[in-house]
């Protein structure tokens, strides 16, 4: 489960891949939520990162393209839950693909307003049981 406090808004949102969130019963769904977008390297990133690929490994720029791409895709989807008077989103997904040199990375997911799960109350000890009534005398 993540819980997220975005830097440029005072709303706190539960984003969670699950379909609820434990503790927490969803009492309203608000529908799709989705953030997107599309990026590109710019020349030296793509210079440099084809170099790398001629050795093999990780190419650390466009690790930092995905990490970049993931942090906005979530703030787009999260901004869009608050404008719909969300505070929670389940079921969140990421999808990533290609567009020629192009990436897209897109997350998705339904606002929902949750609330928590009023704890048991303590309740009284039941009532002890009826004690039988007495037998009736005998009738003369």
């Amino acid at each position: 489960m993540r819980r997220i406090h975005a830097p440029c808004h005072d709303e706190r949102m539960f984003m969670v891949t699950t379909n609820d969130v434990p503790g927490y019963r969803v009492t309203q769904v608000l529908g799709e939520v989705m953030g997107l977008t599309v990026r590109s390297t710019n020349f030296g990133q793509g210079f440099t990162a084809g170099f790398r690929a001629l050795g093999g490994g990780e190419i650390p720029e466009f690790t930092k393209l995905m990490y970049e791409s993931r942090y906005e895709v979530m703030n787009r989807m999260w901004a869009e839950a608050v404008q719909r008077g969300a505070n929670a989103v389940i079921a969140m997904r990421f999808d990533s693909g290609s567009l020629g040199s192009f990436s897209e990375m897109c997350a998705y997911g339904t606002a929902v307003l949750i609330e928590p799960i009023a704890a048991p109350t303590a309740q009284a000890a039941p009532p002890a049981p009826a004690q039988p009534a007495p037998p009736a005398p005998p009738a003369a």
